[in-house]
């Protein structure tokens, strides 16, 4: 594991690793309300347009480095950012249910935690005036919490993320295009969830794309993994690239 070094948010990150076009990738540890977070930061030059990553029920790991990464080498600034906490990368199911539950129980935390990492972009030197948010499972879930928010972003895309709408909530504030990646064979995320989001964007007039994927499981995008849908995976990333280059001109 790496070793991370904490530091406020104006401080200068550590550890660069070489990646994809020459960007340098660093972790970066910095404060929301008092408390330290660990996330990663890669841009292959200055003021690019921002994507904000939320991870899923994992933490912050390597999953979303190679994401980031990867982005990166398509010309976008990235800051994947962390909701749980410096070191808190839980591997047991109880936990993961545990750290995701209580951001779910505090949707204003929820919120603050994502504001903080997007602050910490602008510090890095992002385009945070050109930015987009995304997310996988949980942090799908987290990054349409933050569209109904009303945060000024270019759009917010989610892979297998959690679809519905808290009690006393909606997009009304929605400023940005919504992009929604679902697989049809998810047993945790229903159909039903899909078509129910669906209905309350359509209703509130936000611009979105809902897109299903045949077969594909909960978590089809994890390489690696038994859930993992190539298929899916590919036309999922095919469509958010083109998400990008629509909404970050």
């Amino acid at each position: 594991m790496r070793r991370w070094i904490l530091a406020i948010i104006t401080a200068i990150a550590v550890q660069p690793l070489t990646i994809l076009a020459a960007a340098t990738g660093t972790t970066v540890t910095y404060e929301v309300d008092g408390q330290a977070y660990e996330g990663y930061y890669v841009s292959p030059a200055k003021n690019a347009p921002l994507v904000l990553l939320i991870h899923d029920w994992d933490g912050l790991t390597d999953y979303e480095v190679k994401r980031a990464d990867m982005l990166a080498g398509m010309g976008y600034a990235v800051f994947a950012a962390d909701l749980f906490g410096a070191g808190v990368r839980p591997t047991k199911v109880t936990d993961k249910r545990q750290h995701t539950g209580e951001l779910y129980k505090d949707r204003a935390k929820m919120r603050a935690l994502m504001m903080g990492a997007l602050d910490t972009a602008a510090v890095k030197g992002a385009d945070t005036g050109s930015a987009v948010a995304m997310g996988y499972c949980f942090g799908g879930a987290a990054v349409l919490e933050l569209a109904r928010s009303g945060a000024n972003l270019k759009g917010f895309a989610t892979f297998h993320g959690g679809l519905k709408t808290p009690q006393g909530q909606d997009y009304a504030n929605t400023k940005g295009e919504v992009l929604v990646m679902h697989g049809s064979a998810d047993s945790a995320i229903t159909m039903d969830q899909f078509a129910a989001l669906t209905n309350e964007l359509e209703k509130a007039g936000v611009k979105h794309q809902m897109v299903t994927y045949s077969g594909a499981p909960h978590a089809f995008t994890v390489f690696d993994s038994a859930r993992y849908r190539e298929d899916a995976d590919r036309k999922s990333w095919a469509l958010f690239s083109d998400f990008l280059k629509q909404t970050l001109r």
